[in-house]
């Protein structure tokens, strides 16, 4: 068998096995969550999230609402130079995102069921 059938035949059957997996995936809740930020926002969203008394304020004053944090926590980044991902009993990250052209960050103290945000800052 020549190389060019070779690949012919490779590419046949890998062309068939994508369609079969956009077949089976297609309308699924599938993610592909692996990177570092990715996993950690993950957790972070599927937990009950608490609010503290000074970010109350602090989102009434900047007109942030929960769809605001809600965007960052799925769009945002962790800048782990300046989180403490293994301080016991609770690792605390910082997020930054963007959301209408303003830059927030959010420092979330994450525990085992649920997830504070303790401060917010815009920039």
């Amino acid at each position: 068998m020549k190389l060019i059938q070779r690949i012919g035949y490779y590419l046949g059957g890998f062309s068939i096995g994508l369609i079969i997996l956009a077949f089976f995936l297609n309308g699924k809740k599938t993610s592909c969550s692996y990177g570092p930020d990715a996993r950690v926002l993950k957790n972070i969203r599927l937990k009950r999230i608490i609010y503290s008394d000074n970010i109350q304020s602090n989102l009434q004053q900047y007109d942030i609402d929960s769809v605001a944090i809600n965007y960052i926590l799925r769009k945002g980044n962790i800048d782990f130079s300046e989180s403490n991902a293994r301080q016991k009993p609770c690792g605390i990250y910082n997020v930054e995102g963007e959301f209408q052209k303003k830059e927030i960050v959010l420092t979330i103290q994450n525990c085992d069921s649920t997830a504070t945000i303790t401060n917010l800052k815009i920039e």
